[in-house]
């Protein structure tokens, strides 16, 4: 029995292969959880390949292209008035646009024009005022705010008031806002053209404009000297149009002076 016993083993080993150590290779395959060695980095470099191809394919979908969605402007039944564009939900403020400070932005107390400026006027005020005056306003009113801009010297209808008659002289300054913020008359708006700060800036210029053309000595402040006697000018002063011309009798004692 005994020889019976190593004639079958040794035949069960001759079927299944075996190793240089006799043991097979099947279980030494299971004992260590794996392929053959020869496998494994195969297994890996296919694994690492095919783990981006899946991310990648993974968000390949047109869920965002075939998703429920109105043309602009077009009929939709969804909503009572089958309007597809819906407006803004009442009271809804875009940022930004809160507009706290009524007075700055409309240029009224109530339904009166104010007659202050919402912050100080310094040099830098002036000058940018300045700036935007001679872009958008001296075209018509002149650069010294007589009317006689290049528009209407060139057949305009109309021709705009002087800043310096007495009515536009005792105007409050929210007027001016107000009337480059709305318009006035065939005046158009400029609203969406000069930002809020700077219509002010345009309106604390005209102010300094009115005082340029109707200063006297006695505002000059005490201590102060002016350099010289202002120029007398023949007929009305230039504008943005005409030059100015000065008077005679002013150019011949500047001469005796020299």
């Amino acid at each position: 029995m005994l020889r019976h016993h190593q004639t079958s083993t040794h035949s069960s080993c001759d079927v299944r292969p075996t190793s240089k150590d006799g043991c097979p290779i099947l279980a030494r395959f299971w004992r260590k959880s794996g392929i053959p060695r020869k496998f494994q980095a195969w297994h890996f470099l296919a694994l690492t390949l095919l783990l981006p191809v899946i991310t990648l394919l993974s968000g390949c979908r047109i869920d965002m292209h075939v998703q429920p969605r109105e043309n602009p402007l077009s009929r939709s039944d969804f909503f009572s008035d089958q309007r597809s564009e819906r407006p803004p939900v009442e009271g809804t403020i875009a940022r930004g646009e809160l507009r706290a400070d009524t007075y700055f932005y409309t240029g009224k107390t109530g339904n009166t024009p104010g007659d202050y400026m919402p912050f100080p006027v310094t040099k830098e005020v002036l000058e940018r005022g300045r700036e935007r005056y001679n872009i958008y306003c001296a075209p018509c009113h002149s650069r010294v705010g007589d009317g006689n801009g290049f528009i209407p010297s060139r057949g305009f209808p109309r021709k705009p008031p002087s800043y310096h008659i007495p009515r536009l002289q005792k105007a409050p300054l929210g007027y001016f806002y107000d009337v480059i913020t709305s318009g006035f008359g065939i005046m158009p708006d400029y609203a969406s053209q000069i930002p809020p700060r700077d219509r002010w800036n345009i309106v604390a210029y005209v102010r300094a404009l009115q005082l340029s053309q109707n200063a006297t000595r006695a505002d000059v402040p005490s201590g102060q000297d002016l350099p010289s006697e202002p120029p007398q000018f023949s007929g009305e002063p230039g504008s943005g149009a005409t030059l100015p011309v000065i008077a005679p009798e002013a150019s011949s004692k500047s001469e005796e002076q020299k």
